[in-house]
């Protein structure tokens, strides 16, 4: 441990440190802002999706292994290798030539991004004495809040064509942009950054980690974006979708039993099943998992309602999520300062849980009607819940074992809430999906004048088919709804002035009935994801309270395993 390192080199530690989860945190904003054009110049919409599952994918199989491999060989290895392998993936996503070539840099970019996850959160607790852990959990709670608040502003500057340093940006700099932030986080870790490792002689569980790797890979898969990434083999077999899942689920099964097996023999196992011995990890555990699947849930559906309901633009959206950004930023600062001050951390969980399940019932108040001012008012708790959990999440689960340990714990955390988080977003996709599908009928392309309007087009083709939700949705984002009444416009400039009047005004009432019907299905649909994301919320509530808090140790001598 370097708990008796002078605060000096501990901030310039730690500033590091945020420095490169920084990184992490703001690629999962700023790129929502660049999908649009990415898609555009690859005419590629349907891999779309591909582009964040990649990155998402790689990052929950790496993150229990980097913490493992973190506790054998040390964090600051581990670290320079996360940044360095970041910033490799960075380089390669802006310069990407395809959409393949992209998806496959956005996969090895994870990579980097889960070991930078596993550790940033546990260096905390090698620096730092339990007690003194909430405050610095604050922080990184704080660091979370404020790349959501600027990656959308930040993204929408750079990909909208602006000056930066005398070159023109363009999509390709959201990406750019992370290595220059990227080589000063790995210069400062490589000089200021102790060894921090608590084992002479490593010795890595590579079935285990292999196994592991097979059963997430495969879990994650076979409920998001299936359909998509196996539709090559879909469309050249006669294998159904349903039974495409069944057999990953199967493989998953499967290597998870192989793992279980594995890992109670193996001398260093990358999950230790006795970890599940202790309640209190089991129950973080299941809070962990509850709480990213309702989290992400809310934070990704309220931007597409204020793109939907409001007619709001990428970064407007990101812009309307300030309330939320704010009171999670505040409550976890002070409540990371009060922790470290009262030594007590289950009231804070307790409050912060109830606060945010009942803001997230509240959002099913959220209508076409309402004003921004309602939906300020909710996020605002909403973002002040959050804030007191989630950094609480990371200190509970590491005051549960010794020092030697605390890698595999924190990233434990990390892996269950990106597990949670993943199946959370496709639970709340086909909710989504198939409420808007049923409350605009099953043949709105033939019923609805807009959509005869549009049919045939170019302009529809190039986004995608009118029997697909996605594209009905994106059919109402503002862009979209602007370029095709410029082309129609456009097309209708020859005809006489009574005539074009006549046309442009039946168009554009068309566009306005449509766009009417879509908001209210859209907001329908989106109240039960929003119900959903409650009761998730309400349940990890349960298990926070089942909690048994254990004391937060004050100072070094306090603190377990020393090693």
């Amino acid at each position: 441990m370097h708990h008796h390192m002078p605060l000096r080199n501990k901030i310039v530690v730690m500033a590091s440190v945020m420095a490169s989860l920084f990184l992490v945190a703001l690629d999962q904003t700023i790129i929502s802002t660049a999908l649009g054009k990415i898609v555009e110049e690859f005419n590629a919409f349907s891999s779309l999706s591909l582009v964040v599952t990649a990155y998402l994918l790689t990052t929950t199989v790496t993150v229990p292994i980097a913490g493992k491999l973190s506790d054998l060989f040390g964090r600051r290895i581990m670290l320079l290798v996360g940044v360095f392998i970041f910033a490799v993936g960075s380089l390669f996503s802006g310069a990407a030539g395809s959409i393949e070539m992209l998806i496959f840099a956005r996969a090895f970019q994870g990579i980097g991004g889960g070991i930078i996850t596993a550790n940033a959160f546990t260096i905390i607790g090698d620096l730092f004495s339990p007690r003194e852990r909430g405050r610095w959990q604050g922080f990184i709670g704080a660091v979370f809040g404020f790349s959501s608040l600027i990656g959308p502003l930040l993204g929408g500057y750079l990909t909208d064509g602006s000056m930066f340093f005398g070159l023109t940006t363009d999509w390709r700099w959201t990406f750019y942009i992370n290595v220059p932030i990227a080589i000063i986080a790995f210069i400062v870790i490589a000089i200021y950054c102790p060894r921090l490792k608590h084992d002479k002689k490593p010795r890595v569980d590579y079935y285990g980690a292999s196994l592991l790797v097979v059963a997430l890979a495969t879990l994650v898969l076979a409920v998001d974006n299936t359909e998509t990434v196996f539709q090559g083999l879909l469309e050249s077999t006669s294998l159904s979708l349903a039974g495409l899942r069944a057999i990953l689920l199967s493989i998953a099964a499967l290597a998870t039993v192989g793992f279980v097996a594995l890992e109670r023999r193996a001398e260093e196992p990358i999950l230790p099943l006795y970890f599940f011995r202790n309640r209190n990890f089991t129950k973080i555990m299941a809070i962990a998992t509850l709480f990213g699947a309702a989290f992400l849930g809310a934070i990704l559906y309220l931007t597409q309602f204020n793109q939907q309901v409001f007619g709001a633009s990428p970064t407007e959206s990101g812009l309307m999520l300030l309330p939320m950004i704010g009171g999670l930023m505040a409550t976890s600062i002070i409540g990371g300062q009060v922790i470290s001050r009262t030594g007590k951390y289950k009231i804070f969980m307790q409050t912060g849980i109830v606060v945010a399940t009942v803001a997230m019932l509240m959002l099913v108040m959220l209508v076409p009607e309402s004003s921004y001012v309602t939906e300020a008012f909710i996020i605002l708790f909403l973002g002040m819940g959050l804030g007191i959990v989630m950094p609480v999440l990371t200190l509970a689960v590491q005051n549960e074992f010794s020092q030697k340990e605390l890698g595999v714990a924190t990233s434990s955390s990390q892996l269950f809430r990106s597990l949670g988080s993943t199946i959370g977003v496709a639970m709340f996709g086909a909710l989504l999906t198939g409420g808007i599908t049923t409350a605009l009928g099953p043949n709105i392309q033939q019923d609805d004048a807009y959509l005869r309007m549009l049919a045939g087009s170019e302009q529809i083709q190039s986004i995608g088919s009118l029997d697909n939700s996605d594209t009905l949705l994106t059919l109402n984002t503002v862009d979209v709804k602007r370029q095709i009444s410029d082309g129609f416009t456009a097309q209708t400039e020859q005809l006489p002035a009574e005539q074009r009047e006549q046309q442009q005004q039946v168009f554009f009432d068309a566009q306005a009935e449509y766009s009417s019907k879509v908001t209210h299905a859209f907001s329908d649909s989106l109240h039960k994801v929003f119900i959903l994301a409650a009761v998730l919320m309400a349940t990890g509530a349960v298990f926070v309270f089942a909690l048994e808090e254990r004391k937060l140790r004050g100072g070094p001598d306090d603190a377990p395993g020393v090693a």
